[in-house]
């Protein structure tokens, strides 16, 4: 039986509000945006990564941030791994599975962060750059859905979605999304935040 548009609306608040009511996600946000902010400050970037409609979550944060978000400011340095040449070739030469962790080898260091987008948390390529990440000393967080998968546990923040719905998880990890912006904002240019 298809879904009505009311019903649709309806099931997203209520992942929201199932969310928003799991205790310290917010805590988690001021701490993760506190940590990127302080990577801004001493040169570090933002890597961002995910598959599919992840993938465009990644591109979202980072025009976020290397474009504007609220109000004008010096542009905040953020990539994501959605290089067509880049996937291509890593992907025919080393596997799918390596098409992240290759790039934040080849462009992570200490200072960065690495945000991973996955609804699912079972992608392989998404694992890999996480450990890739690791290795590195890179800041590492995750938005997730339903149980987390196998990346639960993986990253220093995450943030599981309590839904198996692709579409709600999405929903949701744009607010995460955006008030991590809005944070980082606050933090470097509270003159401006609001």
């Amino acid at each position: 039986m298809p879904v009505t548009s009311h019903e649709v609306f309806l099931e997203a608040s209520q992942v929201l509000a199932q969310f928003a009511a799991l205790g310290d996600q917010i805590a988690r946000i001021d701490e993760a945006t506190r940590r990127m902010a302080a990577g801004f400050r001493i040169g570090g970037k933002v890597l961002a990564c995910g598959n599919g409609g992840s993938a465009c979550e990644a591109m979202h944060l980072c025009e976020e941030l290397t474009g504007r978000f609220r109000h004008d400011r010096p542009a905040l340095p953020a990539i994501a791994c959605v290089d067509s040449g880049h996937l291509t070739c890593v992907g025919n030469d080393y596997g799918y599975e390596r098409v992240f962790a290759r790039w934040v080898e080849a462009l992570g260091v200490k200072g960065d962060t690495l945000v991973v987008f996955s609804t699912s948390g079972n992608s392989k390529n998404v694992i890999e750059a996480v450990g890739a990440a690791k290795q590195r000393g890179l800041y590492t967080l995750a938005l997730l859905g339903g149980s987390g998968g196998q990346l639960a546990g993986r990253c220093d923040v995450e943030w599981i979605v309590p839904s198996k719905k692709a579409e709600r998880v999405q929903e949701v990890h744009q607010v995460i999304m955006h008030a991590l912006i809005a944070g980082i904002e606050r933090e470097l240019f509270p003159e401006q935040a609001g």
